[in-house]
């Protein structure tokens, strides 16, 4: 008897801890052998920190492809929920591992080996943490790069980001439980929509273009960032919301440019007030 107590016991602690972990998800990052291989490395060494609860790949992999997930790194904040609820896991991490041979005026012909890792919240949606380790060598150095990819600072930077994002979310749903903000009216899909309701938009003084930051040009990253605006009745930004996140620097330099715009405020009925809109914004890499 005191034997199946003690085995209960400590069938109840383990649950326990359990619960108390963190649970990840790592998708493939590509279908070439070094893609598998890097996403692999990871898992396994995610599994060796305390904190984390890694889930089976199989059955991530599975997850992932029954909801027709392809591999994109710029998603919705909406597909990366939808994403994150099959996976079934606290957060996971989407990433792409490639070698690639380039060639430069500079330079004689070189490799590259690199790996983007992004870090998503399931409950969210949000992109909380995007790394890009590379390497060049003029012979392809992969092993390398996959010390890069499980390093200690890089690992360490994830749980941060981890831990920062989960007392976020708390602190929000206390929010959320405690108050109800005022409604802000969302904008109407077009012009002539808006026209029929009696609106008009707001518009800005000046449209300001963000900057293709360092970090995506050294990525050759493209993609589109979406965000929500909260334009007051004084035309003024308020709250900035990532709806479609890109990573690289680009979420980041985007919000930083509409937190300089002004609008005209959007009307109703003559009378200016407050509503959301949602801006959009394509980036390309820049021609050589």
């Amino acid at each position: 008897m005191r034997r199946f107590v003690f085995i209960l016991g400590l069938l109840l602690l383990l649950g326990s801890n359990a619960r108390a972990q963190t649970t990840v998800s790592v998708l493939d990052f590509g279908e070439t052998a070094f893609a598998k291989k890097t996403a692999d490395k990871l898992r396994e060494r995610l599994r060796s920190t305390v904190e984390l609860l890694v889930a089976d790949a199989d059955l991530s992999r599975a997850a992932a492809k029954g909801i027709g997930y392809s591999g994109s790194l710029n998603l919705s904040v909406s597909d990366a929920r939808d994403l994150g609820a099959v996976l079934a896991t606290d957060f996971y991490i989407l990433g792409d591992a490639q070698t690639l041979r380039r060639s430069a005026s500079t330079r004689p012909v070189y490799y590259e080996s690199y790996c983007s890792l992004f870090v998503v919240s399931s409950r969210t949606g949000r992109l909380i943490f995007w790394d890009r380790p590379s390497v060049e060598s003029d012979q392809p150095a992969e092993d390398k790069l996959l010390n890069e990819v499980v390093a200690e600072k890089t690992i360490y930077r994830m749980l941060i980001a981890i831990r920062r994002a989960r007392e976020d979310e708390r602190v929000q749903r206390t929010l959320v439980t405690a108050k109800s903000e005022p409604v802000i009216e969302e904008a109407p899909a077009d012009e002539q929509a808006a026209e029929v309701q009696g609106l008009r938009l707001p518009r800005p003084y000046r449209r300001l273009r963000p900057e293709y930051p360092e970090n995506a040009a050294r990525a050759e990253a493209e993609g589109v960032v979406d965000v929500l605006v909260d334009v007051g009745a004084d035309g003024e930004v308020g709250q900035v919301q990532i709806a479609r996140w890109a990573g690289f620097g680009l979420d980041e330099t985007t919000v930083a440019t509409v937190r300089k715009m002004h609008f005209f405020p959007a009307m109703k009925n003559g009378n200016p007030v407050a509503m959301r809109v949602l801006l959009r914004y394509n980036f390309r890499k820049p021609p050589r």
